[in-house]
């Protein structure tokens, strides 16, 4: 989504925090361009269970050893002029350890997820007349955010949409992009999500939404091919189908928003998205039940102090309406598109909403620090609100029954301090 101008301008415009330069943030690396000929490879959860997956130039897709026993891995697409590499893939099973593929090691998902790292929006934006400085870790610090989220060992981690944005090319004489690939090819999207997400990748499977940037007027080709869960390559025009992961008595379902509208509500996108939204429900007594979908169903705006209704989603929020029951089962709605962090808290009446917006694309002016928080009418509903603009990356712990959260900035500094029990999700400065 396009929200503000923050993280466009100068480096040291980069951060909404006091992490702004370089210097100040540490030795954590930025990420390592690997060679185009050399092999990436990640674990992520799917319709089908846990799948391994590898970005291969090999001429065929090559056996994964897993508990050091070889497992065949098949091809999920073939090399395009786009794309010159092969996606290939491997279904995981219960039990399923130490993974081995093409020299890389990988880890399989645990039975029970009991943290969760949380981002998105994590691209460098190359559109118009905002360019970010995607060659300053200043300026673009997704590779930053993925290492120290690395170093807190999730065992899953959520991205929830929103990986491509270098759509167009980095202006002559701008030092600051200088050299980046831009459009839907493979280089792009090694530069926006393989490249900075390497050391994240390795630790933790992963759960993909798919978001706006990742329709089919922009980055579907990619994502259709490399990131979809969906047990065959769509191509597109297509969707993404709804599907659930079992987190350990808590349930989450990743549901397709990227063709939504957050201002209108034409019928047909409002009958779509209800029928996505059809299969969510809990499949075992006292299961949570929770949503991952990009575009937010509620949000809260920010100008000062002062708090208001977001108005986004207005196609999610007819439908939602529009259900007999609403969204009776649903505890938590985990959603990005809007570049800040705000948590929207209805009680026991409606679900929580979550934006974690906050990767590496450019954030909105009017959230930066401090936080703001207070009550607002949302969506006809009083609502609790927590909201920051600041780049970083949030960490989910269960504790019992219920789970406590703590935002990251580009330091590691906590910056907000969360809560979610039943629906209720509090959030506080530290």
């Amino acid at each position: 989504m396009g929200v503000g101008l923050l993280g466009a301008g100068l480096p040291s415009a980069g951060l909404s925090d006091a992490a702004a330069t370089p210097a100040a943030a540490g030795p954590a690396p930025v990420g390592r361009a690997v060679a185009a000929t050399d092999p990436i490879a990640w674990v992520q959860v799917t319709a089908e269970g846990a799948q391994a997956r590898l970005v291969t130039t090999a001429a065929d897709c090559p056996v994964i050893r897993v508990d050091g026993a070889p497992r065949a891995m098949a091809q999920r697409a073939a090399p395009t002029e786009a794309f010159p590499n092969r996606v290939c893939e491997a279904t995981l099973r219960p039990g399923d350890d130490r993974l081995l593929v093409a020299g890389l090691a990988l880890r399989a998902p645990r039975a029970r997820a009991n943290r969760l790292v949380i981002l998105g929006d994590s691209g460098c934006r190359l559109k118009g007349q905002s360019f970010q400085h995607c060659n300053d870790p200043s300026g673009w610090p997704f590779a930053r955010i993925a290492a120290l989220a690395a170093a807190k060992h999730p065992d899953l981690v959520i991205h929830v949409g929103d990986y491509y944005y270098r759509e167009t090319p980095c202006p002559a004489g701008n030092a600051g992009c200088a050299g980046s690939p831009h459009g839907d090819i493979w280089a792009s999207w090694k530069a926006e999500l393989f490249d900075p997400a390497a050391p994240l990748l390795a630790v933790a499977p992963w759960v993909f939404a798919r978001g706006n940037h990742e329709d089919c007027k922009r980055g579907g080709a990619g994502w259709f091919r490399q990131l979809d869960a969906a047990p065959e390559a769509k191509t597109c025009p297509a969707d993404s189908d709804t599907f659930s992961v079992d987190l350990g008595n808590a349930r989450l379902f990743v549901v397709d928003s990227a063709d939504t509208e957050d201002m209108t509500a034409p019928p047909a996108r409002v009958a779509d998205f209800t029928a996505r939204l059809a299969p969510v429900r809990p499949r075992r007594p006292g299961e949570a039940v929770w949503i991952l979908t990009h575009r937010p169903v509620w949000n809260s705006s920010r100008l000062g102090d002062l708090l208001g209704d977001g108005m986004v989603n207005a196609t999610e929020r007819a439908a939602v309406r529009g259900m007999e029951g609403g969204l009776a089962g649903v505890a938590l709605i985990l959603s990005g598109h809007v570049h800040n962090f705000t948590a929207v808290s209805f009680g026991p009446v409606r679900p929580a909403q979550l934006v974690v917006g906050t990767g590496g694309d450019t954030l909105d002016l009017e959230d930066a620090p401090p936080p703001a928080t207070g009550t607002a009418g949302v969506d006809g509903l009083k609502a609790d609100i927590f909201t920051m603009g600041r780049f970083g990356y949030f960490v989910f712990d269960r504790r019992g029954a219920d789970w406590v959260g703590r935002f990251h900035d580009t330091r590691d500094r906590v910056a907000a301090v969360c809560r979610l029990h039943g629906r209720a999700l509090i959030c506080r400065a530290p």
